[in-house]
């Protein structure tokens, strides 16, 4: 998992507990940005992760990347403006919390507002696992970890669905 930061590392975990910066596209540029996305996605994909925030390859800015079936998302300044009262538990990993899996309760749908990349403002509803996905990177973006709301955290996955994940990621 090249470039990814980890809580292996106490600096490196502080670091992912504080919460990010705004993007001003302004400040940083389109050239940097698409550079940054570029970087997130390749970090991304080389780890077979799902979600990327920007802290979690370094950088303090409030912007992160997924990708679920074959619909990518890029959204920077996320912010979650609903959630659904009805929660799901289900396990969770993370790139950033390496060989552990946790149950996390979330909620099962979720609005979120942010920009595309290209500055115009966006507003995606989200259910199931996309929502999920939302709620884990935007924990990111605020300093959170799934270990913080997990109820159970261990070392080996105890589902079929990640014990298959993790065979797959450590080949």
């Amino acid at each position: 998992m090249e470039n990814v930061v980890t809580i292996e590392n106490k600096k490196n975990e502080k670091f992912l507990r504080e919460k990010t910066k705004p993007v001003d596209s302004k400040v940083i540029g389109k050239r940097e940005l698409y550079a940054i996305v570029a970087k997130m996605r390749y970090v991304m994909k080389d780890a077979k992760g799902v979600g990327l925030a920007a802290n979690q390859i370094g950088l303090p800015y409030r912007m992160f990347i997924a990708r679920v079936g074959e619909k990518s998302y890029t959204v920077l300044n996320p912010k979650l403006i609903a959630r659904s009262k009805d929660e799901e538990t289900e396990e969770e990993g993370c790139l950033s919390v390496p060989k552990k899996w946790g149950q996390v309760s979330r909620s099962k749908e979720v609005v979120l507002e942010g920009e595309a990349l290209t500055g115009k403002k966006i507003k995606i509803e989200a259910w199931g696992f996309l929502a999920r996905v939302f709620q884990h990177e935007v924990d990111h973006l605020d300093g959170k970890l799934f270990i913080d709301k997990a109820t159970m955290v261990a070392d080996v996955p105890t589902s079929k669905r990640l014990k298959t994940k993790n065979r797959n990621l450590e080949s």
